[in-house]
């Protein structure tokens, strides 16, 4: 049976193609392996102008793909954040690729210590169909400032701006140093199981499980980012309709289809029926209609959009209460676009508050105490964001001290994924490693610890047998640092 799937690998023309592509790269990564600072700058300026030149066909293939995906805000955050990413990178290279000098101890002195980033060699990344250009261009970005080939792999679920962005990079780049895949089926299962020096993936938890699975058969090592139940609490002394109007900016992003987006709220007991109505004032303002306006955008697909129905026939049927925010009275059957959704009265064992909601519906919870919230909270895996509203900077510092979660924005929600200089990440089961900043920088490089020694040698003195007077001093010292 493995031999005759094999076999068919082999006649599979794209199973073909990867793999050929993937052997050039390490071919071309050996005969060129450490790209000078010029030449790193090069590609990304290329990658830049790419993307300036593609962006509305780009803007075009996504909405295509969706049903309709607001140009406007794919403009905003994918093609603008991925051009700040750029300069940014730019910007710090020539730094980043400095060595770093390290303090050498007097047992080893005379000596020089420093730490040298080198290329990784050939970076896969994985790209999921949400923010499928930024969530490409950001590991490509990082991965060609640290000198590496890149083989992307981008998602079946999106498949025109997968092919535009397979042809974008194609004219931009030679295929022995950046590559995109296209497709799903058994080029997605193969994919994460070639021996990259490194692999980024984007996606759910269940699916990074699965490459994580596969990466480990080359013990490939893996930067996961991932989602999770990203919590948001709003301190009684936070003004409601601030909170409201800055929470349904990030929840309305995309018709919430983002890892970051807040997943559920917290709010103090008793202030439920102020934010419902504060928050329905800030969506008729931002979007006084839905069903065909350019700026809000539909569930990406059938799959999902049933998913989501399902968690709200869950809560319905479980006696939880559902607030549609529809400001024109607008019917939606046979659409995929959704109105906004706030639900009261939930339990725990609704299908909301188990697993991640990834569109636009946001639950909404009390809380008495903030200290038995945070413990409510630790309790739980651990979210790759999480989001407090307050105008004590004291209580802010207290919260951002007493959980875990891969980033945190203060009296703000999804805006520090922007900030190119603060690493990118989650932690536990929404993800490890890190991207953006310079810790994306040395992500995507081997950091290699360099010592050089004089030609004085000085370890002469404690070389066996080991009854020197040296020893004897080494042994009164172990002594006394033991006391």
């Amino acid at each position: 049976m493995a031999a005759n799937i094999t076999l068919l690998q082999e006649l599979n023309p794209e199973i073909t193609q990867l793999k050929k592509v993937f052997g050039a790269q390490k071919l071309a990564f050996k005969r060129h392996s450490n790209p000078s600072a010029v030449e790193r700058i090069a590609h990304l300026d290329a990658l830049k102008h790419a993307l300036i030149r593609y962006q509305d066909e780009l803007a075009a293939a996504i909405s295509a793909d969706y049903g309709h995906r607001s140009t406007d805000e794919f403009k905003f955050t994918e093609i603008l954040f991925s051009l700040e990413g750029l300069k940014y990178c730019r910007k710090h290279v020539c730094d980043w690729m400095k060595p770093e000098h390290r303090h050498v101890s007097a047992l080893n002195m005379p000596a020089k210590a420093k730490v040298v980033y080198q290329p990784l060699g050939v970076v896969g990344v994985i790209v999921p169909w949400n923010y499928p250009v930024f969530l490409a261009v950001g590991p490509l970005m990082y991965a060609l400032a640290a000198g590496n080939r890149v083989m992307i792999k981008m998602s079946g679920v999106t498949p025109r701006l997968s092919n535009l962005f397979q042809k974008m990079i194609a004219e931009t780049f030679a295929e022995d140093h950046v590559a995109v895949f296209t497709g799903s089926g058994e080029i997605s299962a193969i994919f994460p199981s070639l021996s990259f020096d490194q692999l980024t993936f984007t996606g759910s938890t269940e699916v990074g499980r699965i490459v994580m699975a596969e990466a480990s058969k080359n013990l490939t090592p893996l930067l996961l980012e991932l989602g999770g139940k990203s919590p948001t609490i709003v301190h009684k002394s936070y003004s409601m309709g601030d909170a409201a109007e800055r929470i349904a900016f990030g929840k309305c992003l995309n018709a919430g289809q983002s890892c970051i987006a807040p997943d559920h709220l917290y709010l103090p007991r008793g202030k439920t029926k102020e934010f419902v109505q504060e928050f329905s004032m800030r969506i008729a303002k931002m979007y006084p209609s839905l069903l065909k306006n350019p700026d809000y955008s539909t569930v990406i697909n059938d799959k999902q959009y049933q998913r989501i129905q399902s968690y709200l026939d869950d809560a319905r049927a479980k006696g939880a209460q559902i607030i549609e925010i529809n400001p024109a009275n607008e019917t939606f059957v046979n659409t995929r676009k959704m109105p906004v959704t706030l639900v009261t009265g939930l339990k725990l064992d609704m299908l909301l508050m188990r697993h991640e909601i990834f569109g636009p519906v946001l639950p909404i919870l009390e809380y008495d105490d903030l200290d038995e919230l945070l413990k409510l909270i630790n309790s739980r895996a651990r979210p790759l964001a999480l989001y407090y509203f307050d105008n004590s900077t004291t209580r802010a510092d207290y919260v951002i001290e007493n959980t875990h979660s891969g980033g945190v924005t203060v009296n703000d929600v999804v805006t520090h994924v922007a900030i190119d200089d603060l690493p990118f990440g989650g932690v536990g089961s929404a993800g490890m490693g890190r991207y953006h900043g310079h810790e994306g920088f040395k992500s995507m490089s081997n950091t290699k610890g360099v010592l050089i020694k004089s030609r004085l040698y000085t370890l002469h003195f404690i070389l066996p047998p080991f009854n020197k007077a040296m020893h004897a001093l080494i042994k009164k010292y172990l002594l006394n640092s033991s006391t």
